[in-house]
């Protein structure tokens, strides 16, 4: 099994990082802020155009160090890889599966019925937690009606059907999402999803959330030899990394919605940590964006027990785990794809 390593975010924008030996070092002007192991890292990632040497940029591609410049905001803006090891077998039979409309939508379906599972679980799991706090008969029926959704979802073979199913569930997770929100009510709500911008405070925390899970996916693909931009439910469209997309969508509740549910509940965050811009959108600022990436950190080393493997991994390692269950099935190892489904 793969080691997690860790991922260095840099979140100070007139920073310079630099190799000496085998350490990147952190700069400010003269002073030296940091040095960390090259050894230690899988991934660096940067926030607000932060420098980076040559020499360094040569050391990340050389040892299969992800580094990744985002701005501040945590919108994506380019990403120094090494040599692409991509298996040009397992590939061909990736595109192959995604030009079948019929091949891609089984794959698809099994990643959206991991989607609802998921989703599912989480408010059941928030009635049987909070039943004295929550309106536990409406979430029992959004609940039950993605319980439909699913039987409904395994046979289709039509990629705008699958696409429709999937977008009023996520219309009915959304609608109670809201409640899942026990703590700072008055400053934290969810009135439905906004994005580019964000427009309130949940929205810009699950657009930065989405953003750091996307990132590594891309990054779990592409170590199992697959092609991140080349996906079945999210078709071919320059610049998008639509496999990562797909293979998102089981997470997004249990990975990403979860931990900015955590952030609000467990008041890690707090309403002073975001600012309006003039075209209204709702940004975190950088006291704020760093207590958010220290979560996401020490989230990724939490243990789960994996339900497919059968095995504890951190939770910073499903990504790739389901990258390479994704692998085995388009090598034809496995039947079908079996997607994550949360305990």
């Amino acid at each position: 099994m793969k080691k997690l390593l860790n991922t260095l975010f840099v979140t100070l924008p007139d920073t310079y990082l630099a190799l000496d030996g085998e350490n990147i070092v952190v700069k400010q002007e003269e002073e030296i802020l940091a040095r960390y192991p090259l050894h230690n890292l899988e991934a660096v990632c940067t926030f607000g155009y932060a420098g980076v040497s040559p020499a360094l940029m040569g050391a990340c591609a050389a040892r299969n160090v992800n580094l990744t410049f985002m701005t501040r905001t945590g919108r994506f803006l380019a990403r120094v890889i090494g040599e692409d090891r991509g298996n040009v077998v397992l590939r061909k039979e990736q595109y192959r599966i995604s030009d079948d409309e019929v091949r891609s939508a089984r794959v698809a379906r099994n990643m959206i019925t991991g989607k609802l599972y998921n989703n599912k679980w989480i408010l059941e799991r928030a009635t049987r937690d909070y039943a004295l706090r929550i309106d536990t008969e409406r979430i029992k029926k959004v609940t039950e009606s993605l319980g439909e959704t699913m039987k409904l979802l395994r046979d289709v073979e039509q990629l705008d059907v699958l696409r429709g199913l999937e977008g009023s569930a996520a219309v009915q997770y959304n609608s109670v999402f809201d409640d899942l929100i026990l703590q700072q009510k008055e400053s934290f709500y969810f009135y439905g999803r906004s994005r580019r911008p964000p427009l309130d405070k949940v929205n810009a925390l699950l657009s930065f959330a989405y953003t750091l899970l996307a990132n590594d996916m891309k990054s779990a693909l592409e170590s199992v030899g697959l092609d991140a931009y080349v996906g079945f439910l999210h078709r071919d469209r320059p610049g998008r990394a639509s496999l990562a997309l797909d293979m998102m969508e089981e997470l997004r509740g249990v990975y990403a919605d979860r931990f900015v549910l955590s952030l609000i509940n467990k008041k890690v965050i707090n309403d002073k940590g975001f600012y309006v811009k003039e075209n209204l959108a709702v940004i975190m600022d950088d006291e704020t964006r760093k207590k958010v990436l220290k979560a996401w950190q020490d989230r990724k080393q939490d243990k789960i027990m994996h339900p497919y493997l059968n095995e504890k991994i951190p939770w910073g390692l499903v990504p790739y785990t389901q990258a390479l269950l994704l692998a085995r099935y388009i090598r034809g190892d496995l039947d079908e794809y079996p997607p994550f489904l949360w305990k």
